[in-house]
């Protein structure tokens, strides 16, 4: 994985529909693949840690099931994508108008993030990429 310099870019456009996802680079080899698919097949969760790593985990899995991939990834992980492959993210607290809030909220449920964000605004969480993380579980 190569995190671009688009992931730290706040969504300008008015809807999201309109947001024109940056692109990263990611690689999951045919070993690694199979290890997943294997995991998967034995009723394991696949755990992303972070959300490059869940980008890239979903893009792979674009068929249904966890393939190799090579290249360049622009998915924009958004409300009503249906996860293939990632169960279990473990991630940091985004800021407001992110991509990354808008991928975690899509696993976790806009009404969970709303009270989890909440607490962790009133307990004074740190937020970004050197803050509190956060455990989804979905």
């Amino acid at each position: 994985m190569h995190v671009g310099v688009g992931t730290f870019r706040p969504i300008e456009a008015e809807t999201l529909d309109a947001h024109v996802m940056h692109a990263e680079w990611a690689e999951i080899d045919a070993e690694t693949a199979a290890i997943l698919r294997d995991q998967r097949a034995r009723g394991g969760r696949i755990v992303a840690v972070g959300t490059t790593s869940a980008r890239t985990l979903e893009t792979a899995s674009a068929s249904g099931t966890i393939q190799p991939f090579q290249g360049r990834t622009n998915l924009f992980i958004r409300p009503g994508h249906g996860f293939h492959a990632v169960d279990v993210l473990l991630t940091n607290f985004h800021l407001p108008r992110s991509s990354l809030l808008v991928l975690v909220s899509s696993l976790a449920g806009l009404d969970l993030m709303r009270r989890a964000y909440a607490e962790a605004v009133r307990e004074r969480y740190r937020f970004f990429s050197y803050g509190d993380a956060m455990l989804i579980i979905s």
